[in-house]
Protein backbone atom coordinates (compact mmCIF):
# COMPACT_ATOMS: atom_id res chain seq x y z
CA UNK A 1 0.00 0.00 0.00
CA UNK A 2 2.92 2.14 0.62
CA UNK A 3 4.21 2.41 -3.28
CA UNK A 4 0.03 3.42 -4.29
CA UNK A 5 0.34 6.05 -1.32
CA UNK A 6 3.82 7.53 -2.84
CA UNK A 7 1.86 7.42 -6.29
CA UNK A 8 -1.10 9.15 -5.36
CA UNK A 9 0.88 11.89 -3.28
CA UNK A 10 3.34 12.42 -6.18
CA UNK A 11 0.28 13.42 -8.40
CA UNK A 12 -1.44 15.58 -5.98
CA UNK A 13 -0.57 19.16 -6.69
CA UNK A 14 -0.49 21.97 -3.67
CA UNK A 15 -2.17 25.54 -5.03
CA UNK A 16 -1.59 28.10 -2.02
CA UNK A 17 -4.39 30.56 -1.44
CA UNK A 18 -6.96 28.96 -3.02
CA UNK A 19 -10.02 29.19 -3.24
CA UNK A 20 -9.28 31.99 -0.45
CA UNK A 21 -6.25 33.09 1.17
CA UNK A 22 -4.90 30.83 3.78
CA UNK A 23 -6.51 28.21 2.04
CA UNK A 24 -3.64 25.11 1.04
CA UNK A 25 -6.17 23.53 -1.58
CA UNK A 26 -5.20 19.58 -2.97
CA UNK A 27 -5.43 19.30 -6.55
CA UNK A 28 -6.39 15.71 -8.35
CA UNK A 29 -6.08 16.99 -11.46
CA UNK A 30 -2.67 16.10 -12.37
CA UNK A 31 -3.65 12.26 -10.49
CA UNK A 32 -6.28 12.16 -13.03
CA UNK A 33 -4.29 13.15 -16.16
CA UNK A 34 -2.11 10.31 -15.64
CA UNK A 35 -3.28 7.00 -16.27
CA UNK A 36 -1.25 4.44 -14.13
CA UNK A 37 -1.88 6.91 -11.11
CA UNK A 38 -6.02 6.97 -12.13
CA UNK A 39 -6.04 3.05 -12.37
CA UNK A 40 -4.44 2.84 -9.04
CA UNK A 41 -6.43 5.15 -7.41
CA UNK A 42 -9.73 3.24 -9.40
CA UNK A 43 -8.15 -0.35 -8.72
CA UNK A 44 -8.02 0.96 -4.82
CA UNK A 45 -11.07 1.95 -4.17
CA UNK A 46 -12.82 -1.04 -5.94
CA UNK A 47 -10.94 -3.55 -4.12
CA UNK A 48 -12.67 -1.19 -0.89
CA UNK A 49 -16.59 -1.89 -2.68
CA UNK A 50 -15.79 -5.36 -2.88
CA UNK A 51 -14.55 -5.83 0.62
CA UNK A 52 -17.92 -4.22 2.01
CA UNK A 53 -20.16 -5.97 -0.16
CA UNK A 54 -21.54 -2.95 -1.86
CA UNK A 55 -24.40 -3.48 -4.20
CA UNK A 56 -23.94 0.84 -5.30
CA UNK A 57 -21.75 3.41 -5.28
CA UNK A 58 -22.64 6.32 -4.50
CA UNK A 59 -20.81 9.19 -5.87
CA UNK A 60 -20.75 13.12 -4.36
CA UNK A 61 -21.13 16.19 -6.29
CA UNK A 62 -18.80 16.68 -8.29
CA UNK A 63 -15.36 14.92 -7.98
CA UNK A 64 -16.80 12.27 -6.22
CA UNK A 65 -18.45 11.24 -10.22
CA UNK A 66 -15.30 11.29 -11.29
CA UNK A 67 -13.83 8.85 -9.10
CA UNK A 68 -17.02 6.93 -7.95
CA UNK A 69 -18.10 6.12 -11.51
CA UNK A 70 -15.08 3.97 -13.15
CA UNK A 71 -15.02 2.37 -9.57
CA UNK A 72 -18.41 1.02 -9.98
CA UNK A 73 -17.80 0.10 -13.45
CA UNK A 74 -14.49 -1.39 -12.72
CA UNK A 75 -16.14 -3.46 -9.68
CA UNK A 76 -19.39 -4.44 -11.61
CA UNK A 77 -22.05 -2.38 -9.49
CA UNK A 78 -24.38 0.11 -10.31
CA UNK A 79 -23.55 4.23 -9.70
CA UNK A 80 -25.72 6.24 -7.92
CA UNK A 81 -25.06 10.29 -8.24
CA UNK A 82 -25.91 12.53 -5.23
CA UNK A 83 -26.44 15.73 -6.60
CA UNK A 84 -26.62 19.28 -5.46
CA UNK A 85 -30.22 20.21 -4.98
CA UNK A 86 -32.21 20.98 -8.23
CA UNK A 87 -30.25 18.99 -10.69
CA UNK A 88 -32.09 16.11 -10.77
CA UNK A 89 -34.89 15.84 -13.01
CA UNK A 90 -38.48 14.07 -11.65
CA UNK A 91 -39.18 13.28 -7.59
CA UNK A 92 -35.76 13.23 -5.34
CA UNK A 93 -34.77 13.00 -2.08
CA UNK A 94 -33.06 16.17 -0.13
CA UNK A 95 -31.24 16.05 2.67
CA UNK A 96 -30.50 19.44 3.86
CA UNK A 97 -27.02 20.45 6.03
CA UNK A 98 -24.72 22.77 7.81
CA UNK A 99 -21.97 24.56 6.54
CA UNK A 100 -19.44 26.50 8.21
CA UNK A 101 -20.86 29.98 6.44
CA UNK A 102 -24.42 28.31 5.83
CA UNK A 103 -26.28 25.97 4.96
CA UNK A 104 -26.90 23.40 1.41
CA UNK A 105 -28.77 20.75 0.20
CA UNK A 106 -28.14 17.45 -1.66
CA UNK A 107 -30.29 14.98 -3.71
CA UNK A 108 -30.93 11.42 -5.33
CA UNK A 109 -33.16 9.51 -7.11
CA UNK A 110 -34.77 7.76 -4.21
CA UNK A 111 -35.94 4.93 -6.47
CA UNK A 112 -32.05 4.20 -7.64
CA UNK A 113 -32.18 2.88 -4.11
CA UNK A 114 -33.58 0.23 -2.66
CA UNK A 115 -33.93 -2.20 1.07
CA UNK A 116 -31.51 -4.77 -0.56
CA UNK A 117 -29.08 -2.48 -1.51
CA UNK A 118 -25.28 -1.74 0.35
CA UNK A 119 -23.95 1.17 -0.69
CA UNK A 120 -20.53 2.55 -0.88
CA UNK A 121 -19.84 6.42 -0.68
CA UNK A 122 -17.09 7.69 -2.82
CA UNK A 123 -15.45 11.41 -2.92
CA UNK A 124 -11.95 12.82 -3.57
CA UNK A 125 -11.74 14.63 0.18
CA UNK A 126 -13.34 14.29 3.58
CA UNK A 127 -12.84 17.51 5.12
CA UNK A 128 -15.31 18.82 7.76
CA UNK A 129 -17.48 15.58 7.14
CA UNK A 130 -20.86 17.64 5.95
CA UNK A 131 -21.35 16.36 3.15
CA UNK A 132 -20.71 12.97 3.56
CA UNK A 133 -22.51 13.24 7.08
CA UNK A 134 -25.88 14.37 4.59
CA UNK A 135 -25.29 11.72 1.96
CA UNK A 136 -25.57 8.81 4.46
CA UNK A 137 -28.42 10.44 6.23
CA UNK A 138 -30.02 10.58 2.62
CA UNK A 139 -29.18 6.99 1.50
CA UNK A 140 -30.59 5.47 5.11
CA UNK A 141 -33.76 7.54 4.00
CA UNK A 142 -34.01 6.05 0.84
CA UNK A 143 -34.07 2.72 2.32
CA UNK A 144 -30.86 1.32 1.58
CA UNK A 145 -28.12 0.49 3.87
CA UNK A 146 -25.09 2.33 4.29
CA UNK A 147 -21.60 -0.04 2.87
CA UNK A 148 -19.05 2.54 4.19
CA UNK A 149 -17.49 5.88 2.76
CA UNK A 150 -14.04 6.12 0.64
CA UNK A 151 -12.25 8.90 0.11
CA UNK A 152 -9.08 9.44 -1.65
CA UNK A 153 -7.70 12.12 1.31
CA UNK A 154 -8.59 13.02 4.82
CA UNK A 155 -8.12 16.85 5.60
CA UNK A 156 -7.41 14.91 9.62
CA UNK A 157 -6.98 18.23 10.84
CA UNK A 158 -10.18 19.60 9.90
CA UNK A 159 -11.84 16.49 12.10
CA UNK A 160 -14.46 15.66 9.42
CA UNK A 161 -14.39 11.34 10.89
CA UNK A 162 -15.00 12.37 14.56
CA UNK A 163 -18.21 13.84 13.03
CA UNK A 164 -19.33 10.77 10.58
CA UNK A 165 -18.27 7.75 12.29
CA UNK A 166 -21.50 8.10 14.92
CA UNK A 167 -23.66 8.34 11.48
CA UNK A 168 -21.64 5.62 9.96
CA UNK A 169 -22.95 3.64 12.36
CA UNK A 170 -20.22 1.27 12.27
CA UNK A 171 -19.87 1.50 8.43
CA UNK A 172 -15.91 1.63 7.84
CA UNK A 173 -14.64 5.16 6.98
CA UNK A 174 -11.31 4.38 4.65
CA UNK A 175 -9.16 7.21 3.56
CA UNK A 176 -6.19 6.37 1.05
CA UNK A 177 -4.29 9.15 2.18
CA UNK A 178 -4.24 11.43 5.38
CA UNK A 179 -3.08 14.23 5.37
Amino acid sequence: MTDIKELLLSRIRDVADYPEPGVMFKDITPLLADPAAFTALTDALAEIAQRTAATKVVGLEARGFILGAPVAVRAGLGFIPVRKAGKLPGATLAQAYDLEYGSAEIEVHAEDLTAEDRVLVIDDVLATGGTAEASVQLIRRAGAEVAGLAVLMELGFLSGRARLEPALNGAPLEALLTV
